[in-house]
């Protein structure tokens, strides 16, 4: 009994003191320098991973003690977590890299440390060097994943070795024999471990990083090679005398008394874990902003309620109650994601009805923007994501209503106890971070969700109605936009400018500055501007939604409306100037097919893409070509060589997300073909720092469009130029609204004058209190404008 309680305390002290730093240290660093919620949830998902390994091993092996240099183990595995928690934030938002780089140099330094301990003072364990080996493996993995976007995703192999050669011993025994002991691997390890360290403090030129690396994965690939071949030679007495659970000799036997009292800790530990997951599961939040240690420190109404049947319900009816509840929990899981995936890229929650089309779109703008190969494996990573958890909520109901059953006394004093203070923190209003402690928040979820399914399915009708409400369908060509005969007119979306870039932001200086010297120059250059907000209906991305609610004069906020919109003949901007006598186009520098909507809704005479405008340069992340090429490529293909005058649509992707490689503004002389840019360094500031990355392409964007109307503006051009929509959340942060600058450039003062009623500010920057109209109001302001009477509407 003595040894028993020995191995509790043991299994106690251990992974909860881990358990404990490894929580401290990720407050430390959200307090410190900011942690997001993939760091959190990374973080603590490597935590409980390390301790219920570190406890798994305590209990299956009673004689194991955590010594001193298990301590020093537990400790860098404590600093390997920190390392995978702000590799997790980094793929959302730019991290500290002097930060992260000590936190790993850290933990490889005491990898030299807790051997040294454990030598000198006698306590070399079985488990202490399977314990070593796995934090080894799982530094490297985290180190390996944030040097692979700027390696190269080949880097995720060194990272993935060790795991797939654990895999490996799944269906051959024979790979799970003991490996005799070589210090080569130890030296292996360690120069991975200072390889990829080296790599992600990015101060050396890339390609000695990714020599380095290759001569690191050679290094571990003859390692394992040798270990793998020892094993196949190896393999008829591996396969006849199969190792102890803790990669060492057999355990001494443990008598069936002691053998059911540690199995019975381990069920305990897994009832534990089963109730702490159902319980995070319903109180979890579904937006990301919300995601803190106070949101999970509520009281979840549909938890007593399972639990209360579960003890009154018969085995059979209990078991279908679990089979029930279970997958609806996993789908609510699913839907909680999902929700903070479209808050987090979108800031609205997920349509159940409309946003299953999106899954084509991102797959493909993200191999656009990181890469085939790097896309692929994000999208596996997400795969395994949704099948865990589906599976894990079912399997954990299951284990808790078999324990509730077992044990009714305490589960029926549980649920009163616990039934009484929900009531009570009900009748009393009370909150936690803004938050009723008494919760309904999964119930509350399920309606919201079942009303948006409902609303989904009747907003066809009422979006029908609006497109059939059109006062300038039927208006005759000689009465449209009078006020702008014989002038070209470009709308030009610059991606991403929302109202983050000039107001409130680190970088909003650096924006409003090239603002200010842009309006100079323009005025230089014999032209007037004006201008002020527009309100737009996404937010983050899916800038085609801004497009055509622009150009169609009808809200457009989700792919249900833009379908049916296509399918429809709403006038639209670009028919109203056709109409009128205009040669109408498109420019989609990144789209690299053919458009069927460009021709059979907006009625455009030519669409250009990255395939037909002659462009030979790089592309920049995104971005097919940069906004310079693209703005000559339209004015050599179309305004200097017809005579008819010409509308166009223009989408710049400059300033598209990720916002790592930023092209550099040249001589126009020197753009050609665009071959130069093959020679000249992006600006990849934003690859380590997403908002300085972002504040960079803007400020780039805007003093292309300057330079552009310096250069080649007639006194015939007008420009209509504004944002899609604000950057996503990574860059806007939380609690901003949907705002976008919109301006008008004109050489004749005719042009401003007629928009002098709108009440816009003079020059490129809006005034702070601004009007502010939403996007679709646009068309037909515009149209009144510039109609027969001038300045109406």
């Amino acid at each position: 009994m003595r040894e028993y309680g020995g191995t509790l305390r043991a299994v106690r002290t251990g992974p909860v003191s881990g358990l404990v730093g490894q929580v401290v240290l990720l407050a430390a660093i959200a307090a410190t320098v900011g942690l997001g919620p993939a760091g959190w949830i990374a973080g603590l998902a490597s935590a409980a991973l390390v301790d219920a390994t570190l406890a798994r091993g305590l209990i299956r092996n009673p004689a194991a003690r955590l010594g001193p240099a298990g301590w020093v183990t537990l400790a860098r595995a404590t600093l390997a977590l920190g390392v995978a928690a702000l590799t997790a934030d980094s793929f959302l938002r730019g991290i500290p890299v002097a930060l992260y780089v000590a936190l790993a140099a850290v933990a490889l330094a005491l990898d030299y440390v807790d051997g040294e301990v454990a030598r000198r003072t006698g306590t070399v364990s079985d488990l202490g060097a399977r314990l070593d080996g796995e934090v080894d493996a799982f530094l490297i993995l985290a180190l390996s994943a944030y040097v692979a976007p700027i390696a190269g995703a080949w880097v995720l192999a060194i990272g993935l070795a060790r795991y797939a050669f654990l895999a490996a011993g799944w269906p051959l025994r024979w790979m799970r024999a003991e490996l005799p002991r070589r210090d080569w691997r130890k030296t292996v390890a360690a120069t991975q471990g200072v390889v990829l360290a080296a790599a992600a403090a990015d101060v050396l030129p890339l390609t000695p990083v990714r020599v380095a690396l290759a001569v690191a994965l050679a290094m571990l690939a003859e390692s394992f090679g040798r270990d793998v071949l020892w094993l196949w030679r190896q393999r008829p007495t591996a396969a006849a005398a199969p190792r102890a659970a803790g990669g060492g000799p057999p355990a001494p036997s443990t008598g069936p008394p002691r053998r059911r009292r540690i199995r019975a800790g381990a069920g305990a530990a897994f009832t534990a874990a089963a109730i702490v997951l159902v319980w995070a599961v319903l109180v979890a939040p579904d937006r990301p902003n919300l995601l803190a240690f106070d949101a999970f420190a509520r009281l979840p109404l549909e938890g007593l309620i399972v639990v209360g049947l579960a003890l009154v319900l018969p085995p059979r009816s209990r078991r279908v109650l679990a089979g029930i509840v279970g997958p609806v929990l996993g789908a609510l899981v699913v839907l909680k994601l999902l929700d903070v995936g479209f808050f987090t890229a979108f800031d609205r929650p997920f349509n159940p009805v409309e946003d299953w089309r999106y899954t084509s779109i991102g797959v493909e703008t993200l191999r656009e923007s990181v890469g085939r190969t790097e896309a692929d494996l994000i999208v596996a990573g997400v795969v395994l994501v949704v099948i865990a958890a589906l599976v894990l909520p079912t399997l954990a109901v299951l284990r808790l209503t078999r324990v509730v059953a077992r044990n009714r006394t305490i589960s029926v004093q549980a649920v009163a106890g616990l039934g009484a203070a929900w009531v009570l923190f009900w009748a009393l209003g009370a909150q936690l971070a803004g938050e009723p402690i008494a919760s309904t928040s999964a119930a509350s979820l399920a309606v919201h969700e079942y009303r948006a399914v409902q609303a989904g399915l009747h907003d066809g009708a009422r979006f029908a109605a609006a497109i059939r409400h059109d006062r300038y369908r039927n208006t005759p060509g000689n009465r449209l936009l009078t006020g702008l005969r014989g002038k070209d007119v470009l709308v030009v979306f610059v991606e991403s400018y929302g109202k983050v870039a000039v107001q409130g932001s680190s970088f909003s200086p650096a924006v409003d500055a090239t603002l200010a010297s842009g309006t100079r120059q323009l005025r230089a250059a014999g032209f007037s501007s004006a201008s002020g907000w527009l309100t737009s209906p996404t937010f983050g991305g899916t800038s085609w939604l801004a497009h055509s609610t622009l150009q169609a004069g009808a809200w457009v906020d989700n792919v249900g409306r833009y379908d049916q919109l296509m399918n429809t003949d709403r006038f639209t901007l670009s028919q109203a100037f056709k109409r009128a006598g205009w040669r109408v186009v498109d420019d989609i520098p990144s789209d690299d097919r053919p458009w069927q909507d460009g021709s059979t809704f907006y009625h455009y005479d030519k669409v250009y893409n990255r395939l037909n405008v002659g462009y030979r340069g790089p592309t920049y992340a995104y971005a097919s070509m940069p906004d310079q090429y693209t703005y000559l490529a339209m004015q050599r293909l179309e305004l200097a060589r017809h005579r008819r005058p010409v509308f166009a649509e223009i989408d710049t992707v400059s300033s598209h997300e990720p916002w790592t490689r930023v092209p550099p503004l040249v001589s126009w002389s020197e753009v050609g073909d665009g071959s130069i840019f093959k020679t000249l360094p992006a600006d990849t500031r934003g690859a380590s720092h997403a908002a300085q990355g972002y504040g960079d392409s803007i400020v780039y964007s805007l003093q292309a469009l300057f330079s552009y109307v310096e250069n080649y503006g007639s006194k015939n051009l007008v420009l209509v130029v504004l944002g899609d929509h604000q950057p996503a959340h990574v860059v806007s942060g939380y609690g901003v609204d949907h705002d976008v600058p919109v301006s008008i450039i004109a050489r004749d003062p005719a042009v401003i004058r007629r928009i002098g009623p709108w009440g816009w500010a003079r020059g490129m920057r809006p005034a702070r209190s601004g009007p502010v109209w939403r996007m679709s109001a646009f068309r037909n302001r515009f149209l009144a404008a510039f109609g027969p009477r001038g300045a109406t509407g």
